[in-house]
């Protein structure tokens, strides 16, 4: 029987076997805590180049469908025809995977999309060992090698070290949209039962497809824009406001993005970021950014509002942060500003706002329905602040 292997660059080595694509696959070794939604996830631009370690013990019981994917209007994606199961992770590593599928909505098991997508990944391994590595020392560069791509220890630990780290990675324009879309209000929303209360222009730094739906749930069209964009092109709209999305790579590398998002706010539109659009709302406002450990990947992780005290179960992807103390106030050049939420566990900045209103952003995912809905409440925020808005005359 063939073999796989997952190599770290600490030099730490994993033998397994084979699981989807055989071949060689080089990205960030993370770990995900999530037990359900390995679909989504392995769809969502944000683990662009990064080889997933999925902590629950058994993968693929519910196959793969044609509907959960969270990739639609990404490069190499087709938003016209509803296709949002391209899978950007670099590689997957499981214990168990299942034997049968059993969902009624699955169209083939999770190996043969991974194999028909050409995604190498390794199964078999001690997984609570690996994410114990990853704990201990952080997340770090790794590769998964099967079939003719399998060599040397040595000779693999050195493809692995010579590939380029996630710090300073400048990776949304790998995943953005080619030339944008609109996503129209749902049927039954708005004041025409589908007409248009509101226009946002949405930035695509990986933005998953749930994002542009909430938004259409509310009334809400939303033209999904490439990370390029210029504030013409934004403001040529005249939209009620902006959305800031999610995407992979170091936020300390999106400069253009960051001077785009600060003249947005001095056109003074409302704003909302989620996950990177967190970070480049946080850097807009002056706040620095750091690497973190090993991050937070998972779908049950407190967050703290220190506004209204609430605590939220939330999912969550990244690997940086912005740098701040919860309940912090700060000057801007936009005004005062707060670190508005935080993470129980360890107290990473969660949330930044604009005293005035203006502007908010939180570091999760609020789109995200892998069992809480407990933060699906700040799309009624911006639709509200997108209200207010409207009210006093301040769309572009």
């Amino acid at each position: 029987m063939s073999t796989a292997v997952l190599v770290l660059e600490n030099g730490q080595v994993f033998r397994g076997l084979p699981f989807g694509a055989v071949g060689e696959t080089l990205g960030e070794a993370v770990f995900c805590t999530a037990m359900t939604g390995y679909q989504e996830t392995l769809t969502d631009p944000s683990y662009h180049r990064q080889i997933v370690v999925a902590t629950a013990p058994q993968i693929g019981n519910t196959g793969w469908n044609d509907e959960d994917g969270e990739s639609t209007g990404s490069a190499g994606s087709d938003s016209a025809t509803g296709d949002s199961g391209k899978i950007w992770v670099a590689g997957y590593a499981v214990r168990n995977p299942t034997r049968r599928v059993s969902n009624w909505r699955a169209t083939t098991s999770l190996e043969d999309e991974l194999r028909r997508q050409e995604v190498v990944g390794i199964a078999g391994i001690d997984t609570r060992t690996l994410v114990r590595v990853l704990r201990d020392h952080g997340s770090m560069r790794a590769g998964i090698f099967s079939g003719a791509a399998v060599s040397t220890d040595d000779d693999l630990v050195s493809r692995v070290r010579n590939q380029p780290e996630m710090k300073g990675a400048n990776l949304a324009g790998e995943v953005t949209t080619d030339t944008g879309y609109v996503v129209e209000p749902a049927a039954g929303t708005g004041s025409g039962g589908g007409e248009a209360r509101f226009t946002v222009a949405a930035l695509d730094l990986g933005i998953k497809t749930n994002t542009p739906r909430m938004f259409a749930q509310r009334g809400v069209q939303v033209h999904v824009l490439p990370s390029t964009v210029g504030l013409d092109a934004i403001t040529d709209l005249k939209p009620d406001g902006v959305f800031l999305s999610n995407g992979p790579g170091d936020p300390a590398t999106a400069d253009a993005t960051v001077e785009l998002t600060r003249g947005v706010l001095g056109a003074g539109l409302p704003l909302f970021g989620i996950c990177f659009g967190n970070q480049i709302l946080g850097r807009a406002l002056g706040r620095s950014t750091y690497k973190m450990k090993f991050g937070h990947r998972g779908i049950n992780i407190p967050v703290i509002d220190h506004v209204t005290g609430t605590v939220s179960i939330t999912a969550q992807n990244h690997g940086f942060a912005l740098e701040g103390e919860a309940g912090e106030e700060f000057d801007t050049d936009f005004g005062r500003a707060r670190v508005s939420h935080v993470c129980a566990n360890d107290g990473t900045v969660e949330g930044v706002e604009l005293l005035s209103g203006q502007a908010f952003s939180v570091q999760y995912h609020p789109e995200a329905a892998a069992g809480p809905h407990d933060a699906a409440y700040l799309f009624d925020k911006f639709v509200t602040l997108l209200e207010g808005g409207a009210a006093q005359g301040t769309r572009a």
